[in-house]
């Protein structure tokens, strides 16, 4: 039976011709998600068990997740009760169906709760809809998500009166226990499947809760209202006529292409793939819509241009190609000390059409930059989480927590040391305080610059410091002075400073003074590092032997370990060789799995692993290879790091 589903739904919202490339194997598709991999990256699965325990009276579904006959009948012999709830709620009308996270009914009236492990601040007056009116988008899909539930609902049950909820954690609450993120995890049962462990028989043994309701009923009303819509031309009601109607023929679509969602496509495949007898969901779009030859596949397009606001209007207007644009186009605006985001642009557009591979680097600005570094230079990473349910007493949902650094040195000589790592791998244990301690220790042996790449380190050290401000710790007023040494205030920030040591973004660095075609337009260091490593003559000799020959220390691989392999010429990048965090799934395919959701991007794989050493009981074996893969990965990324600026000294110097 093949049914429009909730996850359907959303699906077919992000682009309606996706229904028909959706689990198909001949097409692949980059983004399939594992619901156990994103429950572990950020407790999603905790907040669930939580919601569950403010109605210790509910009654699960569960089993039998593909008989939705089955699932709906069961449904409808629970709601024969006068009042009753029920988790994973099944609906099912006439090729319609939806599970609802918890249904409380009370006679003919029902409470809709749908539970999301994000977060809110209940102060927000317009965090659904903006100031302007419009439903802000971030939370659009969970909207129609709500929306498209209770619609099925109503058609099942035409006289039930429905209030729709979201259940979420609430910023402005705080733990009243210690220890509440372990009171649920997951744990292999004997007979080897996976499931929730609960530690606590009633809600009030977790404290005070941190979930808090907001209702939406009005804002689902004007979505079947259609005062909101998901596209402007196609009603609520239409969008799931059609969506249903198509789904349930196998049947293309045909919705418009548009910049944005065919940029974010992930219905697409490889030249190998494709002489592999796999098929591209946007290729056959752009074939069937836009009468594209094979040769106009090759052709570079805008869909990679950098930070390229006017993508969108350009392709409405049939512009798609780079050989289509021009200077006058982009708006090319050049800017005396550091490039600016149009002359960036116009570099790739230019170099592509050109099949132009060489690098742009302003020497003179770079030098310049670089002339201002104190040696011995200090290179760091962190690995960073937000976890849903606090660690201790007085925390609040969604603090960063601080499990991991790695820290390489660079000498004048040429010297590099991994001088310093620290990893917390232990569950339940808060690790901000020690890792604070940790690297401080580490990095005021001298007063040589320090590094980070992009802002993150500086975001997570702002937090530590708010999180010191707020505690008891002894020796916070030390600590503090060092958070303030080496970063900077926010610009929101009710406390301000600017470190005398402030950290160099070797991000911005790389965006101010340099371009590699090979970059594709990134500046992500996964593709700065290939690139470089592509590049230099100089990487490429240097890293081609083993660490042990060239002065590069290593805390984590052996002096025999050789970084720059190639494969038929073309070198292989690093971050590829590393061993796997998630049993066999790629730190790659982690990061492109887990891209969608809120606040990750690089380092969801560290994210991940972290969180199952935090909620998954584990033998210590399988803990301390866990354990050497996040070293292993979070190494590589400050001696990319180390990388990055020695191609950046070797362009601007010419010394090595």
């Amino acid at each position: 039976m093949r049914v429009l589903t909730k996850s359907r739904f959303k699906l077919g919202l992000e682009c309606p011709n996706k229904l028909f490339y959706t689990r198909k194997d001949e097409y692949p598709n980059s983004k399939s998600s594992d619901p156990f991999l994103q429950a572990l990256a950020q407790g999603g699965f905790q907040v669930e068990e939580l919601a569950r325990m403010h109605y210790p009276d509910g009654i699960l579904i569960e089993g039998n997740d593909w008989d939705y006959n089955l699932l709906w009948d069961q449904t409808q012999e629970l709601l024969k009760q006068e009042n009753v709830v029920i988790f994973e709620a099944a609906f099912l009308f006439d090729g319609l169906f939806v599970r609802t996270d918890i249904l409380v009914k009370q006679g003919d009236e029902i409470e809709l709760i749908e539970v999301k492990s994000k977060s809110f601040d209940p102060t927000n007056d317009f965090m659904f809809v903006g100031r302007k009116g419009g439903i802000v988008a971030a939370w659009k899909p969970y909207l129609f998500d709500i929306a498209f539930q209770k619609y099925v609902m109503q058609a099942c049950f035409q006289d039930l009166k429905i209030r729709s909820y979201l259940l979420m954690a609430d910023k402005s609450k705080q733990a009243s226990i210690d220890g509440l993120n372990q009171l649920f995890r997951i744990s292999k049962k004997v007979e080897g499947r996976t499931g929730i462990i609960k530690k606590v028989t009633s809600l009030e043994e977790t404290g005070d809760s941190v979930l808090g309701r907001k209702e939406v009923t009005d804002i689902v009303n004007d979505i079947e209202a259609n005062k909101f819509m998901y596209h402007n031309n196609l009603t609520f009601q239409d969008s799931i006529k059609h969506f249903k109607e198509k789904y349930e023929k196998d049947e293309y679509f045909g919705w418009p292409t548009s910049y944005g969602a065919c940029k974010e496509c992930e219905f697409t495949c490889s030249i190998e793939e494709l002489n592999q007898g796999k098929k591209s969901g946007f290729r056959e779009c752009f074939t069937k819509q836009h009468q594209w030859a094979d040769i106009d596949f090759e052709k570079p397009n805008t869909f990679d241009i950098y930070s390229f606001r006017k993508g969108s209007n350009l392709f409405d207007n049939r512009i798609i190609f780079k050989s289509d644009l021009n200077e006058e186009i982009i708006g090319l605006k050049e800017e005396a000390d550091k490039l600016s985001t149009s002359h960036r642009q116009w570099l790739q557009i230019e170099k592509e059409i050109k099949n132009d591979l060489s690098i742009y680097v302003d020497k003179e600005g770079l030098k310049q930059e670089m002339d201002s570094w104190t040696f011995p230079l200090h290179f760091i990473d962190f690995e960073t989480s937000t976890v849903a349910l606090p660690f201790y007493k007085g925390m609040t949902p969604y603090e960063q927590v601080a499990f991991q650094y790695s820290h390489h040195i660079y000498y004048e000589d040429g010297i590099i040391e991994h001088a310093t790592e620290y990893i917390n791998n232990q569950a339940g244990v808060f690790p901000n305080l020690e890792f604070i301690w940790s690297l401080k220790n580490s990095l005021e042996i001298d007063r040589g610059t320090i590094f980070r790449y992009s802002h993150h380190e500086n975001t997570i050290l702002n937090a530590i410091y708010f999180q010191l401000l707020n505690s008891n710790e002894v020796d916070k007023n030390e600590l503090m002075a060092f958070i303030q040494d080496v970063s900077h205030s926010k610009s929101d920030s009710v406390v301000k400073w600017a470190g005398g040591r402030d950290m160099v973004d070797l991000c911005e660095v790389e965006k101010n003074f340099y371009f590699n075609p090979l970059t594709k337009g990134s500046n992500s260091i996964k593709a700065v590092l290939p690139a470089s490593l592509a590049s230099s003559l100089f990487l490429k000799e240097k890293y081609s032997q083993p660490i042990g020959k060239i002065n590069v220390s290593s805390k984590n691989f052996q002096e025999s370990h050789i970084w720059l392999q190639s494969e038929e010429g073309k070198v292989t990048n690093p971050y590829k060789m590393l061993p796997p965090l998630f049993d066999n799934w790629t730190q790659e395919q982690l990061e492109t799995t887990l891209s969608e959701m809120e606040g990750l991007s690089d380092g969801g794989a560290a994210l991940t692993a972290y969180g199952k050493l935090q909620y998954t009981d584990m033998e210590q074996a399988e803990i301390d290879e866990l354990t050497t893969a996040l070293l292993k990965y979070c190494e590589l990324d400050t001696l990319a790091m180390v990388m990055i600026y020695e191609h950046f000294r070797e362009l601007a110097y010419g010394d090595f």
